[in-house]
């Protein structure tokens, strides 16, 4: 499959995983865990994100994650697409950006858009 042609809202994954900002870094990466995904888009405005990067750089630092808030550690301002979007975009956003998720909303949210998704239209 190539992604010139193929849409964001043929690749995202639905339904969307959010978290509150009051949740633990913890709660967060258990829910990552249980859905099998490595990010979550967070409740708040500006629109924010926690991934399992912003987990895993907590711990590195050596913060509790079951005394430290998402809002400590999440992604802040992040961009969006929309899904009529076309991968081969996102996969320029990405790079351009330095970034691994994409939350994709139509008004509000309504998926996500990964690094992995990209991946596996070019194999």
């Amino acid at each position: 499959m190539s992604t010139d042609r193929t849409r964001v809202e043929e690749m995202m994954s639905t339904p969307l995983k959010t978290i509150s900002p009051e949740a633990t870094v913890t709660e967060a990466a258990e829910v990552m865990r249980k859905n099998e995904i490595s990010a979550l888009v967070v409740t708040t405005t500006p629109r924010s994100i926690i991934s399992s990067s912003d987990v895993l750089d907590a711990a590195a630092n050596g913060l509790n994650p079951t005394e430290l808030q998402v809002s400590d550690v999440m992604t802040t301002d992040v961009e969006t697409v929309t899904p009529d979007l076309y991968m081969e975009e996102v996969a320029a956003m990405m790079t351009t950006f330095g970034i691994k998720h994409l939350p994709v909303v139509d008004g509000d949210y309504v998926g996500m858009v990964s690094s992995t998704d990209v991946t596996a239209l070019l194999s």
